[in-house]
């Protein structure tokens, strides 16, 4: 069969939220046409699960081997949660299409349904995320927060076995698109829990060559709007080279009406917070923009400020922290 007619076969992760957002796009290329196929890639982050993210330091983590296998030609494209994939992507590789955002908030599950500010004082939490962590004792320095690994279900799980967590804390996106909606006690407001850069979209890449496999996902997945939003929130990042599992937050939103073809305002909240969340480095900037490129050089000016308001002290007290 030739390369033109052969169906595209779509990398992921086997997660069942992984698939869910496979299989929407893969029903996106069908319904254009295209035919598809999935493919399930074991990744580290998979693999190793009994380790926090931030000991692995790896950024590519969730990513590695499924790079690994479209730099090898055994894949056309990939899906990814677009907060899971580095900034500086694998060479050879590209991002495609930045596709639907769900909610981008962090959501709050808890027992008997209680909201953040039912707390009682000393309350667990459960994460495994630095940047979610450093938050929630920055809004209340008396939590106990506590390590958790594993996929939405593994993680729900352990929180209804468990008799000391009071909750964890998941990203909203994941949550609905499982339709575990009804499991979230409260949307985290964002003077609470700012998002990482990138939640809630997704994201799809293709090798840099693949010209076939870019077009489709240009054509069917590509949302303009969203690429502009996380293009900034990835940029501000990227600059401070924080990496996905650093405690660094964004969240960007066009603030005129879409379709027009002038300049858009662009609005980027950001905030770095010390992981025992005493220090906090936080600021907007707008901008109008019209492209990615010009969204990224909002994204770098807020980082740039930020590092000359403290946050280079803080990231710089992480890097610097003994791990084990």
């Amino acid at each position: 069969m030739s390369d033109a007619l052969r169906p595209l076969r779509v990398g992921t992760r086997g997660s069942a939220l992984a698939l869910w957002q496979t299989r929407r796009v893969c029903r996106a290329l069908q319904d254009a046409d295209i035919a598809c196929e999935i493919v399930i890639i074991k990744t580290t982050g998979d693999l190793v699960v009994d380790v926090p993210l931030s000991r692995i330091a790896d950024p590519s983590a969730f990513t590695r081997q499924i790079d690994d296998a479209m730099v090898a030609g055994e894949i056309d494209l990939a899906v990814h949660s677009l907060k899971d994939l580095p900034t500086a992507l694998r060479e050879g590789t590209v991002l495609a299409a930045v596709g639907s955002r769900e909610d981008p908030r962090d959501a709050l599950v808890s027992k008997r349904g209680r909201t953040f500010a039912e707390m009682p004082v000393g309350s667990i939490l459960a994460t495994c995320s630095l940047r979610r962590r450093a938050q929630l004792l920055r809004a209340r320095p008396d939590l106990v927060i506590v390590d958790s690994r594993g996929n939405v279900d593994t993680r729900l799980a352990k929180l209804d076995a468990s008799e000391t967590l009071f909750g964890t804390v998941l990203a909203t996106a994941g949550l609905s698109r499982l339709g575990l909606g009804a499991r979230i006690a409260e949307r985290l407001p964002f003077d609470v829990m700012l998002p990482a850069p990138g939640q809630g979209a997704l994201a799809v890449t293709a090798r840099a060559d693949d010209h076939r496999a870019l077009e489709a996902a240009r054509q069917v997945l590509h949302a303009e709007d969203i690429a502009l939003c996380t293009g900034a929130e990835r940029a501000f990042l990227r600059f401070l080279e924080g990496g996905c599992e650093a405690p660094v937050a964004a969240f960007a939103e066009l603030q005129d009406a879409p379709g027009t073809n002038s300049a858009r305002a662009l609005r980027l909240r950001g905030r770095v917070v010390a992981l025992d969340g005493t220090a906090t480095a936080e600021g907007e900037q707008t901008s109008s923009v019209r492209s990615v490129a010009e969204a990224e050089a909002l994204g770098e000016a807020l980082a740039q400020r930020l590092l000359g308001e403290g946050a280079d002290r803080i990231l710089e007290a992480l890097r610097s922290r003994p791990v084990g």
